[in-house]
């Protein structure tokens, strides 16, 4: 006799994905909406886990107008929420070296270095992250990941 099945609690996904024109103006929307997405998901504005995911998003949609830009092509942003972990995808369209090290390899800058600061704040605030080489080609998606934000 096989035991009654225990009902399992919904999950509940929530996911927002949008593209941007690669400039800096798209990088800057990119954060807005990023943070009026996460209060519409009941993560208010100027808590400490909107203001975490509005800095990693802001890092890496700046990397990605910088450092991913391939002319004429946008970047995405991706949100998902599921189980009260965010996770933050970033894809641009540039493939190849150089690629972002992972968390740990992101070296500190000098104390008088102009650049360089970027990684360090995501390392920081995201509990993992990995680059994946984009499906299909060409590009790449930085993902960090943050399981310290409050369900809404």
């Amino acid at each position: 006799m096989t035991a009654p099945a225990t009902p399992q609690p919904p999950v509940t996904v929530r996911v927002f994905a949008q593209r941007f024109g690669a400039t800096p103006r798209g990088a800057r929307l990119a954060r807005h909406l990023a943070v009026g997405r996460l209060h519409t998901w009941g993560i208010p504005r100027g808590t400490d886990a909107s203001d975490a995911v509005a800095l990693v998003v802001a890092e890496l949609a700046a990397n990605a107008v910088t450092h991913g830009c391939v002319p004429g092509r946008d970047f995405e942003l991706r949100l998902s929420l599921v189980d009260g972990s965010v996770r933050v995808d970033v894809t641009d369209t540039h493939s190849g070296p150089p690629s972002p090290p992972g968390p740990r390899g992101v070296a500190r800058p000098g104390s008088l270095d102009e650049h360089g600061r970027g990684l360090v704040l995501v390392a920081a605030l995201a509990d993992r992250w990995e680059v994946l080489e984009r499906k299909p080609a060409p590009g790449k998606t930085v993902r960090p990941r943050s399981d310290s934000v409050p369900a809404p």
